[in-house]
């Protein structure tokens, strides 16, 4: 199973193939996920500091083209698919917003073995 280096957390492992955000969520760190994975809201942005993600995936882009500080590492952890070694940087976490109550709907397993569907 692939490992994930967590900036500030350590290292977690998680399914090959399942959503970086419920790998994240399952190794009890508490990122935000807003829009339920639905590549709407952005919360659950982290900066690929290490590692080849899976493909961006046209929502995903499409979201991302507006945020004015994108960085070229910055990805959606609802649309990336762990399938190697990653490290990343969360950029918000509930922890960091307690005032939000809940990190957001809890976004759907998808199939290991096929990529995530265009929106």
């Amino acid at each position: 199973m692939p490992t994930v280096s967590v900036n500030g957390v350590g290292d977690i492992v998680c399914a090959e193939g399942r959503r970086l955000v419920l790998g994240l969520e399952a190794a009890g760190i508490d990122i935000l996920h807003r829009c339920g994975g639905n590549a709407r809201c952005a919360t659950c942005r982290v900066e690929i500091v290490d590692g080849t993600p899976s493909p961006i995936t046209p929502a995903e882009e499409q979201r991302l083209a507006q945020i004015s500080e994108r960085r070229e590492s910055t990805r959606l952890s609802c649309q990336i698919q762990v399938r190697t070694d990653l490290s990343i940087e969360i950029a918000r976490r509930l922890s960091d917003s307690p005032e939000l109550g809940d990190a957001g709907p809890r976004p759907i397993e998808w199939p290991l073995d096929r990529p995530l569907p265009p929106e």
